[in-house]
């Protein structure tokens, strides 16, 4: 194609591609989703019961309140708002994720609330919970065998419909307003204020994009915190290998156990400048700690979070052998009853091979003595 000769003619180029129908639906659509967040208060800050003695405090920040039931609800929200506004997401035309299933439910519900199709592209082995509430909320489940197509078969199935591609593992980091905003972090500080050590020593996230720890980490040093931010990463993920070699291009053959968390590469949204340090937990454990959690609180909780309580309880095993006071923050991710069938169930544990006794009796040693075992 070439280009007009425009010096040539002396003409002014222009063209016009203002289309009003659209503009009041794009309108529309902006509304309900930030509607959405007017109506949805806060989500609570838990706290895990730890000796008084030890002069520390763990909390959970319960993500599970949200109307779909996880912490993917603000993600979703933002790559909603994101691609409405960039102009990708059009009337008529399916939304199409890559997804282990938490960010497709809620997708599908925002998907719902400004009448556009949904389709979700996961593994064959996502939780039956999770399918049916996707389906619930209107979307359509797209299965594949091997969880590293899930990204080719996306972006295939959106130009065949002519749809957008949300791309989650892309957009998380920079679809958050990081600054500020109620985005998670600016919640978790605001409602420490008034406990006795509002500036947590560590946050504790686990990453499936890496958005909700590139979220965390540059709001903490935009304000100037001295909090430490630390990611838990399970097995069958490349999160751990591609932070602690500099390698981006790392992958892994297979594919996490603990849904939501856990990729066979490094995604784009994760940051690994931001991060001050990781831990790489074994699965049986990650399914050790929702267990020790329930029994705890009274909380069936996600596999993921049992990720993320583990690196919390290690840490704070440090604090009191250093005779640190101060206070830890880690994630409650989604609800427990999206996997009876997996990480509560005896069944699947010795179907998977997964011992989980040994990290039990850690968990029950430290909340006894104060000391990890070795």
């Amino acid at each position: 194609m070439s280009t007009p000769q425009q010096t040539r003619t002396g003409d002014t180029l222009d063209v016009d591609h203002s289309d009003p129908a659209y503009r009041g639906w794009l309108k529309e659509a902006v509304r309900k989703v930030q509607a959405d967040a007017n109506r949805s208060a806060d989500t609570h800050l838990l706290r895990f019961p730890l000796p008084d003695s030890w002069g520390i405090d763990l909390y959970l920040k319960d993500e599970s309140t949200h109307p779909t039931g996880s912490l993917k609800h603000r993600l979703a929200r933002s790559l909603f708002l994101y691609g409405l506004c960039n102009g990708w997401i059009r009337p008529g035309r399916p939304v199409i994720e890559a997804s282990s299933g938490s960010t497709a439910v809620s997708e599908a519900y925002f998907a719902k609330l400004i009448g556009v199709p949904f389709i979700a592209v996961m593994p064959r082995t996502t939780s039956a919970e999770k399918i049916r509430l996707i389906e619930f909320h209107g979307g359509r489940c797209h299965f594949v065998d091997d969880s590293r197509t899930m990204y080719e078969e996306s972006a295939r199935l959106a130009v065949e419909t002519g749809g957008h591609y949300m791309d989650q593992f892309t957009y998380a980091e920079r679809a958050t307003d990081w600054r500020g905003n109620n985005n998670i972090a600016e919640s978790i500080f605001r409602q420490l204020e008034l406990e006795r050590f509002p500036e947590p020593a560590w946050i504790v996230a686990t990453a499936g994009t890496g958005g909700t720890s590139a979220t965390i980490a540059r709001y903490v040093h935009y304000m100037q915190h001295d909090t430490r931010i630390c990611v838990a990463d399970p097995e069958n993920s490349c999160f751990f290998e591609g932070w602690t070699t500099g390698d981006p291009d790392v992958t892994c053959d297979c594919g996490s156990r603990i849904e939501g968390i856990g990729r066979p590469r490094m995604e784009p949204s994760f940051v690994p400048g931001a991060i001050d340090r990781m831990m790489k937990v074994p699965d049986a454990a990650s399914v050790a700690a929702v267990r020790a959690l329930e029994q705890a609180i009274g909380r069936k909780a996600g596999g993921s979070t049992g990720t993320g309580l583990w690196s919390a309880l290690k840490i704070i095993a440090e604090m009191v052998a250093e005779g640190r006071r101060g206070s830890v923050v880690t994630l409650l991710c989604d609800p427990g009853d999206r996997y009876l069938d997996k990480y509560y169930s005896d069944t699947w544990l010795t179907e998977q091979g997964l011992d989980i006794e040994p990290y039990t009796t850690a968990i029950t040693t430290l909340l006894k003595t104060g000391v990890w075992p070795t």
